[in-house]
């Protein structure tokens, strides 16, 4: 019998949080509160399956944000932990941005 050509899956929807609320999402959902980028990307790639089929367009968007919104600090590895790159974490002034795990894209006011 003749093979009908392989049905490409629906694109998993586009989640309704920006970049930032994505690694705010990752570092408060990391033990002591920090990860590495690669941890980063690994948990929005996990846990939004929209971001595991895209290219890696979104990776640069994640380490846009990291390096220039002031809600994320880069701390250094302590000399015990092996490994690459620095930690980043969540700026304790910023930390009321999610409070209740609100991390949905706010409205921009006019």
């Amino acid at each position: 019998p003749a093979s009908s050509p392989p049905q490409e899956c629906p694109r998993p929807a586009r989640p309704p949080y920006s970049y930032s609320a994505l690694i705010a999402m990752a570092i408060h959902s990391a033990p002591g509160r920090r990860r590495t980028l690669s941890q980063i990307y690994q948990y929005v790639a996990e846990n939004f399956p929209f971001y595991k089929k895209s290219k890696a367009g979104w990776q640069n968007s994640i380490r846009h944000n990291l390096s220039l919104n002031d809600c994320f600090k880069k701390v250094p590895r302590d000399e015990d932990d092996p490994g690459k790159g620095n930690y980043w974490t969540l700026d304790p002034n910023c930390e009321k941005m999610f409070d209740n795990g609100n991390f949905r894209r706010r409205r921009k006011r006019r």
